[in-house]
């Protein structure tokens, strides 16, 4: 699989991971910020709103399959990796296999409840078909504060406060992703990732997590820092779902604080 990537900045490499639906695109409130000290290279996942197409039969492991191949391929195996939700699960899992080097998740995926699952299941199912029976409206209503507000509670903390041009671009790639619904699924009814026993990792590991998150409850925290023992926990005590949307100035200071050579 050749994943399609966005590269900008100079340094030592930091690849960045987005989540269900996204391209990386998704990474652009932080991308300034992350270059000035990095190269960062943003990668588009198989089969959502980016130029990588689909996967035969998608799913958040064959996902993260197609993901270490690339990274190997491109030599970036031990550079830092950045995910966000899926992307964050997705580099749990390359963590827990050794993969990447001081890696950083945001507000991972796979430590809910059986009825956390459904729920989340239910309601990105809901979300998903309200964005795509309004998707010829999206830019108008999306402009506005009301309009934001109402399309995009369940991810952000300040969802009036948004760049309108970028929520448009994720939730137009939402709507069009040949893979959402796939993914949303196994996500949802697939195997909870598994955890790493002490000193199994490549470097450190950081689990960032937004204390007002609706889509993976701030409870869920606890359950993954028990999964993954060495990682330290960083709350944003401003942000939602998306923290680089929410508080990108603290996430770009996490990320570069965590990822910085020893």
């Amino acid at each position: 699989m050749d994943l399609a990537a966005h590269r900008s900045g100079s340094g030592s490499p930091l690849v960045l991971v987005h989540g269900l639906g996204g391209s990386w695109r998704s990474w652009d409130p932080v991308l300034p910020g992350l270059a000035t000290e990095r190269e960062v290279v943003a990668v588009d996942l198989p089969g959502f709103a980016g130029d990588t197409p689909p996967l035969p039969h998608p799913t958040s492991g064959s996902l993260t399959d197609a993901l270490e191949s690339w990274l190997r391929a491109e030599g970036l195996a031990d550079a830092p990796l950045v995910g966000s939700s899926l992307g964050a699960r997705m580099v749990l899992e390359l963590s827990r296999r050794g993969v990447g080097a001081d890696n950083v998740a945001l507000d991972p995926g796979g430590f809910w409840s059986p009825r956390e699952a459904a729920v989340f299941h239910a309601s990105l199912r809901a979300s998903i078909a309200l964005v795509r029976g309004v998707r010829p409206a999206l830019p108008a209503l999306l402009r506005t504060t009301a309009g934001r507000t109402a399309l995009l509670a369940q991810f952000s903390a300040r969802p009036w406060a948004l760049d309108s041009d970028v929520v448009t671009r994720e939730l137009t790639g939402y709507a069009r992703s040949p893979s959402f619904d796939a993914v949303l699924s196994d996500l949802a009814r697939g195997p909870r990732q598994q955890g790493a026993p002490a000193g199994s990792l490549p470097g450190r590991l950081t689990i960032g997590w937004g204390r007002r998150d609706r889509v993976t409850l701030a409870r869920q925290a606890a359950r993954a820092v028990r999964a993954f023992p060495d990682a330290g926990l960083h709350w944003f005590d401003g942000s939602g779902h998306l923290p680089m949307w929410d508080v990108p100035e603290e996430t770009v200071a996490l990320v570069l604080a965590a990822t910085a050579r020893r």
